[in-house]
């Protein structure tokens, strides 16, 4: 097995110690106990260090991997809580150890911030190696290795050698000298065996952060499994005309329903279930809608893979129902005729309208005609399929009609009994079209008034307007009750360019 990579810091304090312990076999000072001490704060703040770094792992997992895919995600996430037992019961199993030397120690120096007893060389050999602690300890350290590396697979452990290591030290000429001696044996300050023990854990919790991440990065390998298979028919339309082929494209579909990709359309992440998101789009507006989106897959090397997925389209619609009364199809001649026209599975911009006679303008559905005389015209609407292909889709007809002889208004009446001062007050007719549906303005350029007064001849006014004329004026202001006002041989001329002869009315005076 290769040796594991160890960062330049873990070289510098595994040399320090190796030299420490050499220079603490000949001769004990201050100097060399202090330094000690101070390898075993760096040791305590890289472990630190390394455990912040494996429970920051943990809290990310359990919170993407974890909650997103928990069925693959949760069996790899057990065995990476195991690592993390078995460290923490030979961390606690240390913590025990030192928690003994340190009391035979005589406690802890405030100010040197070391055990009182730090220069003793007899506590260490006593409580480790002769009572035994430090084969116990060795085999706990061994055991522990042995668990993490059963969390593992063979494969995995290809290439790994663990950073926890317990092994006897080269002999030399004359000397055999174990584990258990050379870092705890005679001639071992108690301040150095407690940096033994303080080194012990930081190879632990840097063997558990290798271990865990090696684990969870299980989780980023691209595996899909193909579990789930549907048989599925996708038609470029559900909508087809008379004389049209329906066409489908009919397969299978596998998919892994284990695993949830990224699919994402205009930007926005879909909700997955089962490997499948599910697209959804509120039809606010009429018209042909397109969309596209890509699916997402996270490879091997932890990059992520695009499939962009094809341009999709649908039409939105107004809900509609035409009721359209077979005889009365009219176009009327000198109007705008507004048209509305839509075709069931095309949207309003496919749409193309002609007419036989006259003029159609407009566009999207909405549309005026223009027809200039009688007779019948024919309205033909069609629709724009794939590639630019036309299909017809109705034809209509429609009789063309001119727009209805209006009224003759005075004072807004059409005849019958008014009040001499009201009818003093008015000095024209009107030309009113009731009931009509259409803008339409007559113009009247003739009428006759007679005034027939009580006991006198009948008067005749003329006039080529709808105003009245002075001599109507002066006519007008003199009648009395009794008195009767017609209004006859009116002529108008309509937005159609016909003229016309329109009723008479007649007025009492009151």
């Amino acid at each position: 097995m290769a040796s594991l990579k160890e960062t330049p810091r873990q070289k510098m304090m595994g040399i320090l110690y190796l030299v420490l312990l050499g220079i603490a076999a000949t001769t004990v000072t201050d100097h060399v106990l202090d330094a000690f001490r101070n390898l075993t704060v760096s040791l305590e703040t890289s472990t630190k260090n390394v455990q912040s770094t494996v429970d920051n792992t943990f809290a990310s997992f359990e919170a993407t991997k974890l909650k997103n895919e928990p069925v693959r995600a949760k069996p790899v996430y057990d065995r990476a809580i195991l690592v993390k037992k078995y460290a923490s019961d030979l961390d606690n199993k240390i913590n025990e150890i030192k928690a003994e030397l340190v009391k035979e120690g005589k406690g802890i120096d405030e100010k040197t911030g070391d055990v009182n007893a730090r220069a003793d060389v007899d506590i260490s050999p006593r409580m480790m190696v002769r009572k035994g602690r430090a084969s116990d300890l060795k085999k706990a350290i061994e055991d522990t290795k042995t668990k993490i590396l059963s969390t593992l697979s063979t494969k995995e452990q290809e290439g790994l050698k663990l950073a926890l290591n317990v092994q006897d030290p080269p002999s030399r000429p004359g000397i055999h000298a174990t584990w258990e001696d050379d870092n705890f044996g005679d001639g071992i300050p108690l301040t150095a065996a407690i940096t033994a023990l303080t080194k012990i854990q930081a190879d632990l919790r840097n063997t558990e952060s290798d271990v865990v991440k090696k684990i969870l990065g299980e989780v980023d390998v691209a595996v899909i499994t193909l579990d789930r298979f549907d048989a599925v028919a996708v038609a470029p339309t559900s909508y087809i005309l008379i004389g049209q082929q329906y066409k489908a494209e009919v397969f299978l579909s596998a998919s892994d329903s284990k695993t949830n990709p990224e699919i994402l359309v205009g930007g926005q992440k879909l909700n997955i279930v089962e490997g499948k998101g599910l697209y959804t789009a509120s039809a606010t507006s009429e018209g042909e809608k397109k969309w596209s989106g890509v699916i997402r897959i996270k490879q091997t090397d932890g990059t992520m893979k695009e499939y962009k997925l094809p341009e999709q389209s649908y039409t939105v619609a107004k809900p509609s129902a035409t009721v359209s009364p077979d005889k009365m199809n009219v176009f009327y001649i000198g109007v705008p005729n507004p048209v509305s026209v839509s075709a069931p599975g095309f949207s309003k911009d496919k749409i193309r309208v002609s007419i036989s006679a006259g003029e159609i303008k407009g566009s999207n559905g909405a549309y005026e005609v223009n027809v200039k005389q009688r007779g019948n015209v024919k309205v033909t609407v069609m629709g724009e399929q794939e590639k630019g292909k036309m299909v017809t889709l109705g034809v209509s007809e429609f009789r063309v009609k001119p727009i209805p002889p209006p009224h003759v208004k005075f004072a807004n009446k059409g005849g019958g009994r008014m009040a001499a001062p009201a009818m003093r007050s008015q000095n024209r007719i009107f030309a009113v079209l009731e009931d009509f549906d259409f803008a339409a303005t007559f113009n009247i350029n003739h009428f006759t008034m007679f005034v027939a007064k009580p006991r006198s001849d009948i008067q005749k006014y003329e006039s080529n307007s709808n105003v009245f004329t002075p001599e109507m004026t002066a006519a007008m202001n003199s009648i009395i009750p009794g008195s009767r006002v017609t209004f006859d041989f009116v002529f108008a001329t309509g937005p159609d360019g016909l003229k016309r002869s329109l009723d008479p009315i007649i007025f009492t005076v009151e």
